[in-house]
């Protein structure tokens, strides 16, 4: 991978911040989100937040991050929900991430940032990402350059609006249907109600294709 990819890929990292929900129901008791037919349970959701505010309170910032993340829960079920969008695109596309590709990227964005304890601090701030996530943070951006590349898609509005309508479309295509206490799921917007991701800016202002071996 080029150093400029690198480069874009750190910053994506930086500021990407995925997002989820649909129209709920107490159909599903006990599940957070029905995405595709595969639950997405309170507890796993729980069991991610409790590990993003142990390592904010970790921090010296702490106050200031937990602050900064305080409805976390749906922060949280909008990352779980989108990677199972993302994964979806990819299938479709045949695109796929190695465990060599994961650590080849991480060290990349690792070396960018000053080092693998300077990005995971980072991801922490500004994405509330704890550092045992930080491998699916980094595959879930590669399927989305590789997706982006197997597209042609270029930073021009009709290369974005090309790469939204792709997620949007998935996005229908899986039933999405969340406990309504976390809200509700708009797939043309490819968010969480009136909430508006980083992600989404990025997927439609800055994709960033990967080269396809890479």
């Amino acid at each position: 991978m080029h150093r400029r990819t690198a480069s874009a890929l750190s910053a994506a990292l930086l500021a990407a911040a995925p997002l989820l929900t649909a129209c709920g129901s107490d159909a599903h008791p006990g599940a957070a989100a029905v995405v595709g037919g595969d639950r997405i349970e309170v507890a796993a959701l729980q069991e991610q937040v409790r590990d993003v505010r142990t390592a904010q309170e970790a921090s010296p910032q702490a106050e200031q991050l937990v602050k900064a993340t305080g409805d976390l829960s749906r922060e949280k079920l909008n990352v779980m929900i989108f990677d199972r969008i993302v994964e979806r695109v990819a299938d479709d596309h045949g695109v796929s991430a190695t465990r060599k590709e994961i650590q080849q990227t991480r060290q990349e964005a690792a070396d960018q940032s000053g080092g693998e304890e300077q990005l995971a601090a980072m991801l922490l701030q500004s994405q509330g990402v704890a550092p045992d996530e930080i491998d699916t943070a980094v595959r879930r951006q590669i399927l989305m350059n590789k997706v982006a590349a197997k597209l042609g898609v270029g930073n021009t509005p009709e290369g974005q609006r090309k790469l939204a309508e792709v997620f949007a479309a998935a996005s229908k295509s899986l039933d999405i249907d969340v406990n309504p206490r976390y809200g509700s799921w708009d797939d043309e917007k490819i968010q969480l109600g009136t909430y508006t991701a980083p992600w989404l800016r990025q997927l439609t202002k800055r994709p960033q294709p990967v080269e396809a071996g890479a």
